[in-house]
């Protein structure tokens, strides 16, 4: 791989001159990632003011105490938008008590009759940092459109997007949730876009019973203040590492939290990283061959006991197999043995939080390494496809009718 300057910590590249943040391409994405903490108690506010307005739509669509009928939910978005959805469905799942699915705009687009009954009917929340994703307004003019029985809430980081423009010319069948600008991220990869989503997300299934998220917002807050800190030490010393590839695990929400850890890794480091994601589980049957002594690999290990056995499992294969290059692992609370089984114990110190809201805080170790690693490349971060093979919005999609 090509060595680039060795990366600084956090205070330095926040504390460079603007000329110096412009030349490396720095000016957003450390700030970004920073901030996250302080920009939550944002979204939670915005959240709080909207709460009624938005408990009569989602009531109106079918989701609320005692409300029958219930809709079938899809979590729409494309790329981290999309891995939104899956580090909400499951609690969404248990707090709304309807079938909830995170189903791709783009396949959406592609597969919309195969997706969606007539008949029946839907919410669809979709996630859009920028609001004007080709796939994303393809799909919500097409579902106005076409099927009546769908219902939408927008949940963007940009009031300014055609996507929010659309919905707004809707009010009878569509929600806009609007996020503070300071979520909008400026960076290529969506870092501060992504958790303040996924913490509207928590907002949003407690629509019917705020107090109840009070508490879990506060530990979250708090666990991601502390994490920065951590998080930032590993990750620089294992940007010095000289590994070309990556493999991100976990299960349920947390399998979530390794896709969109994978997609960012492999962003920021325009690919010169290699990256992939898998459940616990799931490794075993086939992808565990692309693992080697060359390989990154972290676990974000679970709360629950049974899940957590079979992380633990696959950590000690791993280990026998010497598979990794460093291991990582992100644990909610630490316990003797995890430091014989990892180079790098990560806890968040939360023993007691659910893994169905850890996404935000845990998928932070990833937003670091993909930084510090895309610095060593040489790369400009805010900007870290240097031929333009990707960009912060995605352009030149053709909808076709």
């Amino acid at each position: 791989m090509v060595q680039g300057r060795m990366t600084d910590g956090l205070q330095a590249l926040l504390g460079a001159s603007e000329e110096e943040k412009k030349a490396r391409g720095i000016q957003y994405t450390p700030r970004e990632i920073v901030h996250q903490p302080e920009t939550w108690q944002k979204t939670y506010a915005i959240c709080g003011e909207r709460r009624q307005e938005l408990s009569q739509f989602l009531r109106e669509s079918g989701i609320g105490p005692g409300e029958q009928g219930r809709p079938t939910v899809f979590l729409v978005g494309a790329g981290t938008s999309d891995y939104i959805g899956g580090a909400l469905t499951l609690l969404l799942r248990r707090m709304w008590g309807c079938e909830v699915w995170a189903v791709p705009s783009t396949s959406l687009l592609t597969n919309l009759e195969d997706l969606v009954f007539a008949d029946q009917p839907y919410l669809w929340v979709s996630f859009s940092r920028s609001g004007d994703s080709p796939e994303g307004l393809g799909v919500i003019d097409a579902a106005l459109q076409k099927y009546p029985k769908v219902r939408h809430l927008l949940v963007t980081c940009n009031q300014q997007g055609r996507m929010a423009s659309i919905c707004e010319q809707a009010p009878d069948r569509a929600f806009v949730l609007a996020l503070d600008d300071t979520a909008n991220d400026r960076g290529l990869a969506m870092t501060s876009s992504y958790t303040n989503m996924v913490i509207a997300g928590h907002c949003i299934a407690h629509v019917s019973s705020p107090d109840d998220y009070l508490d879990t917002f506060s530990i979250l807050q708090k666990a991601g203040e502390r994490f920065l800190g951590g998080a930032e030490e590993v990750a620089t010393t294992i940007a010095r590492e000289n590994f070309s590839k990556a493999c991100f695990v976990g299960s349920g929400a947390l399998q979530a939290v390794a896709r969109e850890s994978a997609l960012k890794l492999l962003e920021l480091t325009a690919g010169k990283i290699q990256t992939m994601s898998e459940s616990t589980l799931g490794l075993r049957h086939g992808p565990m061959s692309a693992l080697d002594g060359d390989t990154l690999f972290v676990s974000f290990l679970s709360r629950d006991l049974r899940r957590r056995n079979y992380e633990l499992d696959l950590l000690r294969e791993v280990n026998r197999k010497q598979l990794g290059k460093q291991i990582v692992v992100v644990t909610p609370y630490e316990t003797d043995g995890l430091s014989h089984l990892a180079d790098h114990v990560l806890s968040l110190d939360v023993p007691a939080l659910s893994d169905e809201y850890r996404p935000p805080v845990d998928v932070i170790l990833a937003q670091l390494l993909g930084l510090f690693c895309s610095l060593r490349l040489g790369l400009q971060p805010d900007c870290p496809s240097p031929n333009g093979v990707i960009s912060r919005v995605v352009s030149n999609v053709k909808i076709y009718a």
